[in-house]
């Protein structure tokens, strides 16, 4: 009983650890907790409590013997036209607003774009009609 309780309480501080190192005041958007994960990664091997950042813009911590825990880093807006969508830069965690249909070119939400599937153009045609 007395091991368990003590397991319980490595795996508490573990996460709190982790929750503490992956950014202060921004809480991150999401984050996993792997108990079988190696403290690896691209050959190389972390020690208890080393962090690195994967390629898709996770920030991992290594808790051995208890696993690897990895936070995102990046906060994707949510508030934007349907004629927009997020792109995320792999390695430079950049994040950027394109438009869905062509990719190429950013999304301006302030720019009078008339797209249909947005809803507004239907509405302000209606009015004028």
């Amino acid at each position: 009983m007395k091991m368990e309780l003590a397991g319980v309480n490595f795996v508490l501080a573990a996460a709190g650890f982790l929750l503490w190192t992956s950014g202060g005041s921004a809480a991150p958007m999401e984050c996993h907790f792997n108990s079988k994960a190696l403290c690896v990664f691209e050959d190389r091997h972390y020690s208890l409590g080393e962090t690195w950042m994967d390629n898709a813009c996770m920030q991992c911590t290594c808790l051995h013997p208890v696993g690897v825990g990895c936070c995102e880093t990046v906060h994707r807006p949510v508030d934007f036209p349907a004629w927009c969508q997020v792109r995320v830069e792999p390695v430079t965690c950049k994040v950027s607003l394109v438009q869905a249909a062509d990719p190429r070119l950013p999304c301006s939400p302030g720019e009078d774009i008339q797209d249909p599937s947005h809803g507004s153009l239907q509405l302000q045609q209606q009015l004028e009609g």
